[in-house]
Protein backbone atom coordinates (compact mmCIF):
# COMPACT_ATOMS: atom_id res chain seq x y z
CA UNK A 1 0.00 0.00 0.00
CA UNK A 2 1.39 3.39 -0.99
CA UNK A 3 2.11 6.08 1.57
CA UNK A 4 0.34 9.45 1.46
CA UNK A 5 3.37 11.18 -0.04
CA UNK A 6 3.66 8.44 -2.65
CA UNK A 7 0.04 8.93 -3.63
CA UNK A 8 0.55 12.67 -3.90
CA UNK A 9 3.50 12.41 -6.28
CA UNK A 10 2.21 9.56 -8.44
CA UNK A 11 -1.24 11.01 -8.97
CA UNK A 12 -1.74 13.52 -11.75
CA UNK A 13 -1.47 16.58 -9.56
CA UNK A 14 -0.26 19.65 -11.44
CA UNK A 15 2.02 22.39 -10.15
CA UNK A 16 -0.66 25.13 -9.85
CA UNK A 17 -2.88 22.81 -7.80
CA UNK A 18 0.10 21.68 -5.72
CA UNK A 19 1.02 25.28 -4.94
CA UNK A 20 -2.56 26.24 -4.18
CA UNK A 21 -2.83 23.75 -1.31
CA UNK A 22 -2.66 25.38 2.09
CA UNK A 23 1.00 25.48 3.14
CA UNK A 24 0.37 24.26 6.69
CA UNK A 25 -1.79 21.33 5.62
CA UNK A 26 0.59 20.33 2.85
CA UNK A 27 3.62 20.55 5.12
CA UNK A 28 1.88 18.33 7.69
CA UNK A 29 0.93 15.73 5.10
CA UNK A 30 4.38 15.59 3.52
CA UNK A 31 6.39 15.67 6.73
CA UNK A 32 4.13 13.28 8.65
CA UNK A 33 4.12 10.85 5.76
CA UNK A 34 7.89 10.93 5.55
CA UNK A 35 8.33 10.35 9.29
CA UNK A 36 5.54 7.83 9.87
CA UNK A 37 5.25 5.95 6.56
CA UNK A 38 5.88 2.23 6.76
CA UNK A 39 6.07 1.80 3.00
CA UNK A 40 8.55 3.09 0.43
CA UNK A 41 8.25 6.82 -0.17
CA UNK A 42 7.90 7.47 -3.89
CA UNK A 43 10.17 10.50 -4.29
CA UNK A 44 11.83 11.48 -7.56
CA UNK A 45 15.36 10.37 -8.38
CA UNK A 46 18.16 12.62 -9.56
CA UNK A 47 18.54 12.65 -13.33
CA UNK A 48 22.27 13.01 -13.94
CA UNK A 49 24.11 14.38 -16.97
CA UNK A 50 27.84 14.94 -17.41
CA UNK A 51 28.64 17.76 -19.83
CA UNK A 52 31.68 17.76 -22.16
CA UNK A 53 35.08 19.16 -21.14
CA UNK A 54 34.34 18.80 -17.42
CA UNK A 55 33.68 22.48 -16.60
CA UNK A 56 33.28 23.59 -13.01
CA UNK A 57 29.66 24.79 -13.07
CA UNK A 58 28.74 27.64 -10.73
CA UNK A 59 25.80 29.35 -12.49
CA UNK A 60 22.31 27.96 -13.06
CA UNK A 61 18.93 29.25 -14.20
CA UNK A 62 15.61 27.68 -15.13
CA UNK A 63 12.39 29.00 -16.67
CA UNK A 64 9.83 26.39 -17.66
CA UNK A 65 11.62 23.77 -19.76
CA UNK A 66 14.55 26.10 -20.50
CA UNK A 67 17.56 25.12 -18.35
CA UNK A 68 20.93 26.92 -18.38
CA UNK A 69 24.23 26.24 -16.60
CA UNK A 70 27.55 28.07 -16.81
CA UNK A 71 31.08 27.81 -15.48
CA UNK A 72 34.80 27.73 -16.13
CA UNK A 73 36.48 28.49 -19.47
CA UNK A 74 33.52 30.50 -20.79
CA UNK A 75 31.23 27.45 -20.54
CA UNK A 76 27.50 27.83 -21.13
CA UNK A 77 25.23 24.84 -21.77
CA UNK A 78 21.51 25.03 -22.53
CA UNK A 79 18.66 22.54 -22.52
CA UNK A 80 15.29 23.46 -24.03
CA UNK A 81 13.61 20.15 -23.16
CA UNK A 82 13.75 20.13 -19.35
CA UNK A 83 17.20 18.60 -19.16
CA UNK A 84 16.78 15.66 -21.51
CA UNK A 85 19.39 16.99 -23.96
CA UNK A 86 22.05 19.69 -23.66
CA UNK A 87 23.75 21.92 -26.24
CA UNK A 88 27.07 23.71 -25.88
CA UNK A 89 26.40 27.47 -26.16
CA UNK A 90 29.72 28.64 -24.70
CA UNK A 91 30.92 32.20 -25.30
CA UNK A 92 33.65 31.95 -27.94
CA UNK A 93 35.97 34.88 -27.19
CA UNK A 94 39.74 34.99 -26.55
CA UNK A 95 39.55 36.29 -22.98
CA UNK A 96 38.75 33.36 -20.68
CA UNK A 97 36.66 33.73 -17.56
CA UNK A 98 34.40 31.69 -15.33
CA UNK A 99 30.70 32.41 -15.79
CA UNK A 100 29.37 32.13 -12.24
CA UNK A 101 25.91 33.65 -12.54
CA UNK A 102 23.06 33.69 -15.06
CA UNK A 103 20.02 35.96 -15.33
CA UNK A 104 17.41 34.23 -17.52
CA UNK A 105 14.54 36.34 -18.88
CA UNK A 106 12.94 33.93 -21.36
CA UNK A 107 14.01 30.79 -23.19
CA UNK A 108 16.14 32.82 -25.61
CA UNK A 109 17.32 35.80 -23.55
CA UNK A 110 19.97 35.59 -20.85
CA UNK A 111 22.90 37.44 -19.31
CA UNK A 112 25.93 35.53 -18.00
CA UNK A 113 28.39 37.05 -15.53
CA UNK A 114 32.12 36.36 -15.71
CA UNK A 115 34.42 36.66 -12.70
CA UNK A 116 38.06 37.58 -12.27
CA UNK A 117 40.29 40.56 -11.68
CA UNK A 118 39.86 43.60 -13.88
CA UNK A 119 38.53 42.91 -17.37
CA UNK A 120 37.85 39.24 -16.65
CA UNK A 121 34.74 40.41 -14.83
CA UNK A 122 32.22 40.95 -17.60
CA UNK A 123 28.63 40.49 -18.72
CA UNK A 124 27.59 38.85 -22.00
CA UNK A 125 24.04 38.79 -23.35
CA UNK A 126 22.23 36.54 -25.81
CA UNK A 127 18.80 37.03 -27.39
CA UNK A 128 18.83 33.89 -29.55
CA UNK A 129 19.24 31.09 -27.03
CA UNK A 130 23.04 31.27 -26.89
CA UNK A 131 23.74 31.03 -30.61
CA UNK A 132 25.43 34.42 -30.43
CA UNK A 133 26.68 36.58 -27.59
CA UNK A 134 27.31 40.31 -27.25
CA UNK A 135 29.59 41.93 -24.68
CA UNK A 136 27.22 43.95 -22.54
CA UNK A 137 29.48 45.35 -19.83
CA UNK A 138 33.11 44.93 -18.74
CA UNK A 139 34.83 45.91 -15.51
CA UNK A 140 37.50 48.56 -16.00
CA UNK A 141 38.72 48.80 -12.39
CA UNK A 142 41.82 46.65 -11.82
CA UNK A 143 40.67 46.06 -8.22
CA UNK A 144 37.17 45.11 -9.29
CA UNK A 145 35.80 41.57 -9.19
CA UNK A 146 32.17 40.70 -9.96
CA UNK A 147 30.37 38.33 -7.56
CA UNK A 148 26.71 38.11 -8.56
CA UNK A 149 23.84 39.68 -10.52
CA UNK A 150 20.08 39.68 -9.93
CA UNK A 151 17.15 41.25 -11.80
CA UNK A 152 13.61 42.16 -10.82
CA UNK A 153 12.64 42.22 -14.50
CA UNK A 154 14.31 42.45 -17.90
CA UNK A 155 15.34 46.09 -17.33
CA UNK A 156 15.95 46.55 -13.62
CA UNK A 157 18.71 44.75 -11.77
CA UNK A 158 21.73 44.83 -9.49
CA UNK A 159 25.36 43.77 -9.72
CA UNK A 160 27.56 43.04 -6.71
CA UNK A 161 31.36 43.18 -6.73
CA UNK A 162 34.25 42.96 -4.29
CA UNK A 163 35.10 46.08 -2.29
CA UNK A 164 36.78 49.02 -3.99
CA UNK A 165 37.72 52.06 -1.90
CA UNK A 166 36.52 50.35 1.29
CA UNK A 167 32.96 49.55 0.18
CA UNK A 168 31.32 46.73 -1.74
CA UNK A 169 30.64 47.67 -5.32
CA UNK A 170 26.88 47.59 -5.81
CA UNK A 171 25.70 48.77 -9.21
CA UNK A 172 22.21 49.26 -10.58
CA UNK A 173 20.82 49.15 -14.11
CA UNK A 174 17.49 50.37 -15.48
CA UNK A 175 18.14 49.46 -19.12
CA UNK A 176 18.80 45.73 -19.03
CA UNK A 177 22.51 45.99 -18.23
CA UNK A 178 23.60 48.41 -20.97
CA UNK A 179 24.61 51.00 -18.37
CA UNK A 180 25.31 50.68 -14.66
CA UNK A 181 25.36 53.25 -11.85
CA UNK A 182 27.32 52.58 -8.66
CA UNK A 183 25.26 53.02 -5.50
CA UNK A 184 26.58 55.86 -3.36
CA UNK A 185 29.06 54.58 -0.79
CA UNK A 186 27.43 56.56 2.02
CA UNK A 187 24.38 54.30 1.51
CA UNK A 188 26.43 51.12 2.07
CA UNK A 189 27.96 49.92 5.38
CA UNK A 190 31.74 50.19 5.64
CA UNK A 191 33.66 47.07 4.73
CA UNK A 192 34.63 44.96 7.79
CA UNK A 193 38.30 43.98 8.11
CA UNK A 194 38.91 40.58 6.44
CA UNK A 195 35.32 40.50 5.14
CA UNK A 196 34.94 38.60 1.86
CA UNK A 197 32.27 37.74 -0.69
CA UNK A 198 32.20 34.34 -2.39
CA UNK A 199 31.15 34.05 -6.03
CA UNK A 200 30.30 30.42 -5.36
CA UNK A 201 26.86 29.71 -6.78
CA UNK A 202 25.19 32.68 -8.43
CA UNK A 203 23.16 33.22 -5.25
CA UNK A 204 25.36 35.71 -3.40
CA UNK A 205 22.91 38.45 -4.40
CA UNK A 206 19.16 37.95 -4.84
CA UNK A 207 16.09 40.16 -5.22
CA UNK A 208 12.53 39.81 -3.98
CA UNK A 209 9.15 41.45 -4.14
CA UNK A 210 8.51 45.19 -3.69
CA UNK A 211 12.08 46.29 -4.30
CA UNK A 212 13.73 44.07 -1.71
CA UNK A 213 17.26 42.78 -2.21
CA UNK A 214 19.87 40.90 -0.18
CA UNK A 215 23.56 40.00 -0.46
CA UNK A 216 25.73 37.85 1.79
CA UNK A 217 29.38 37.89 2.84
CA UNK A 218 31.88 36.02 5.00
CA UNK A 219 35.54 36.08 6.05
CA UNK A 220 35.83 35.76 9.86
CA UNK A 221 32.24 36.98 9.86
CA UNK A 222 28.89 36.08 8.41
CA UNK A 223 26.65 38.90 7.26
CA UNK A 224 23.57 39.61 5.19
CA UNK A 225 23.08 43.08 3.72
CA UNK A 226 19.47 44.05 3.00
CA UNK A 227 17.75 46.75 0.96
CA UNK A 228 14.06 47.66 0.75
CA UNK A 229 14.30 50.41 -1.89
CA UNK A 230 15.54 48.63 -5.02
CA UNK A 231 19.14 48.66 -3.85
CA UNK A 232 19.54 52.37 -3.14
CA UNK A 233 20.37 51.95 0.59
CA UNK A 234 21.71 48.95 2.54
CA UNK A 235 21.98 47.69 6.12
CA UNK A 236 24.22 44.93 7.48
CA UNK A 237 23.02 42.12 9.76
CA UNK A 238 25.17 39.50 11.46
CA UNK A 239 23.89 35.97 10.89
CA UNK A 240 24.52 32.76 12.90
CA UNK A 241 26.61 30.78 10.42
CA UNK A 242 30.06 29.27 10.86
CA UNK A 243 32.51 32.17 10.62
CA UNK A 244 35.76 31.16 12.32
CA UNK A 245 38.05 31.31 9.27
CA UNK A 246 38.80 33.58 6.31
CA UNK A 247 36.95 31.21 3.97
CA UNK A 248 33.84 30.88 6.16
CA UNK A 249 30.54 32.72 6.21
CA UNK A 250 27.59 33.26 3.90
CA UNK A 251 27.73 31.66 0.45
CA UNK A 252 24.19 31.88 -0.91
CA UNK A 253 20.68 33.24 -0.35
CA UNK A 254 17.15 32.02 -1.07
CA UNK A 255 13.50 32.88 -0.56
CA UNK A 256 10.74 30.40 0.18
CA UNK A 257 7.20 30.79 -1.16
CA UNK A 258 6.36 33.11 1.74
CA UNK A 259 9.25 35.43 0.78
CA UNK A 260 11.09 34.37 3.94
CA UNK A 261 14.82 34.95 3.48
CA UNK A 262 17.42 32.22 4.14
CA UNK A 263 21.22 32.30 4.06
CA UNK A 264 23.42 29.23 3.61
CA UNK A 265 27.13 28.86 4.06
CA UNK A 266 30.06 27.26 5.82
CA UNK A 267 33.70 26.91 4.75
CA UNK A 268 34.87 25.54 1.41
CA UNK A 269 38.16 24.40 2.98
CA UNK A 270 36.13 22.36 5.49
CA UNK A 271 33.30 21.19 3.26
CA UNK A 272 32.20 18.05 5.16
CA UNK A 273 32.73 19.45 8.68
CA UNK A 274 29.90 19.90 11.19
CA UNK A 275 28.87 23.51 11.80
CA UNK A 276 25.82 25.83 11.53
CA UNK A 277 25.13 26.16 7.80
CA UNK A 278 21.61 27.62 7.40
CA UNK A 279 19.97 30.63 9.04
CA UNK A 280 16.72 32.49 8.48
CA UNK A 281 14.95 35.69 9.49
CA UNK A 282 12.03 35.19 11.90
CA UNK A 283 10.29 38.16 13.56
CA UNK A 284 13.11 40.44 12.41
CA UNK A 285 15.71 38.26 14.16
CA UNK A 286 18.25 36.06 12.39
CA UNK A 287 18.08 32.53 13.80
CA UNK A 288 20.06 29.38 13.14
CA UNK A 289 18.16 26.56 11.43
CA UNK A 290 18.82 23.02 12.65
CA UNK A 291 19.56 21.45 9.29
CA UNK A 292 21.84 18.68 10.53
CA UNK A 293 25.14 20.59 10.20
CA UNK A 294 26.08 18.51 7.15
CA UNK A 295 28.84 20.75 5.87
CA UNK A 296 29.09 23.64 3.44
CA UNK A 297 25.89 24.66 1.70
CA UNK A 298 26.45 27.09 -1.17
CA UNK A 299 22.96 27.28 -2.71
CA UNK A 300 19.30 26.86 -1.79
CA UNK A 301 16.05 27.04 -3.75
CA UNK A 302 12.35 26.46 -3.02
CA UNK A 303 9.18 25.46 -4.87
CA UNK A 304 6.04 25.62 -2.76
CA UNK A 305 6.91 24.00 0.57
CA UNK A 306 9.72 21.98 -0.99
CA UNK A 307 13.24 23.36 -0.55
CA UNK A 308 16.68 22.00 -1.42
CA UNK A 309 20.00 23.21 -0.02
CA UNK A 310 23.18 21.89 -1.58
CA UNK A 311 26.95 21.89 -1.36
CA UNK A 312 29.59 19.76 -3.07
CA UNK A 313 29.40 16.92 -0.53
CA UNK A 314 25.60 16.46 -0.25
CA UNK A 315 22.12 17.96 -0.52
CA UNK A 316 19.39 18.50 2.09
CA UNK A 317 15.63 18.60 1.53
CA UNK A 318 12.84 20.33 3.46
CA UNK A 319 9.12 19.59 3.08
CA UNK A 320 7.91 22.54 5.14
CA UNK A 321 9.44 25.61 3.50
CA UNK A 322 12.82 25.38 5.23
CA UNK A 323 11.81 24.70 8.83
CA UNK A 324 13.00 21.09 9.07
CA UNK A 325 15.63 19.35 6.95
CA UNK A 326 17.12 15.93 6.20
CA UNK A 327 19.77 14.64 3.83
CA UNK A 328 18.47 13.89 0.33
CA UNK A 329 19.80 10.60 -0.97
CA UNK A 330 21.95 10.55 -4.09
CA UNK A 331 23.19 6.94 -4.05
CA UNK A 332 24.72 6.89 -7.53
CA UNK A 333 27.12 9.77 -6.83
CA UNK A 334 30.66 9.47 -5.49
CA UNK A 335 31.42 9.95 -1.81
CA UNK A 336 32.00 13.63 -0.90
CA UNK A 337 30.68 14.57 -4.35
CA UNK A 338 26.98 13.81 -3.86
CA UNK A 339 25.97 17.46 -4.02
CA UNK A 340 26.40 20.49 -6.24
CA UNK A 341 27.69 24.07 -6.27
CA UNK A 342 24.65 25.86 -7.69
CA UNK A 343 20.88 25.42 -7.64
CA UNK A 344 17.84 26.96 -9.35
CA UNK A 345 14.18 25.97 -9.61
CA UNK A 346 10.92 26.69 -11.40
CA UNK A 347 7.52 25.02 -11.74
CA UNK A 348 8.36 22.13 -9.37
CA UNK A 349 11.70 21.30 -11.01
CA UNK A 350 15.14 21.79 -9.43
CA UNK A 351 18.29 22.25 -11.53
CA UNK A 352 21.67 21.68 -9.88
CA UNK A 353 25.20 21.80 -11.28
CA UNK A 354 28.66 21.24 -9.88
CA UNK A 355 32.16 19.92 -10.44
CA UNK A 356 33.46 18.22 -13.59
CA UNK A 357 30.46 19.08 -15.73
CA UNK A 358 27.96 17.41 -13.40
CA UNK A 359 24.31 18.43 -13.82
CA UNK A 360 21.36 17.09 -11.84
CA UNK A 361 17.63 17.53 -12.39
CA UNK A 362 15.23 16.72 -9.55
CA UNK A 363 11.64 17.04 -10.75
CA UNK A 364 8.26 16.82 -9.09
CA UNK A 365 6.46 17.51 -12.37
CA UNK A 366 3.93 15.01 -13.66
Amino acid sequence: MKSTISALFTSKINAPLFNSLKPIALSFILFSSLVNATTMVDLPSWQHTVLPNAPSLRGSAILGDSLWVSGSNNAVFVSQDAGKTWTDKSVNVPLKTGFRDIALFDSKTAIVMGVGSGEQSMLYKTTDGGNSWKLLYQNQDKEGFFDSIAFWDQNNGLLMGDPVDGFYVIKKTNDGGKTWRRIEINNIPTFIEKEAAFAASGNTLIVGEKGKAWLTTGGYSASVYSSTDFGETWQRHQVPLFSETQTAGGYGLALNHQQQIFVVGGDYLQRPASYPNIATLIDNQWQSVDAGKNGLRSAMSCQGNLCLATGKTSTDISYNAGKNWQVLANPNAKKDDKGFYTLASDNMMFLAAGSNGKVGVYSFRR
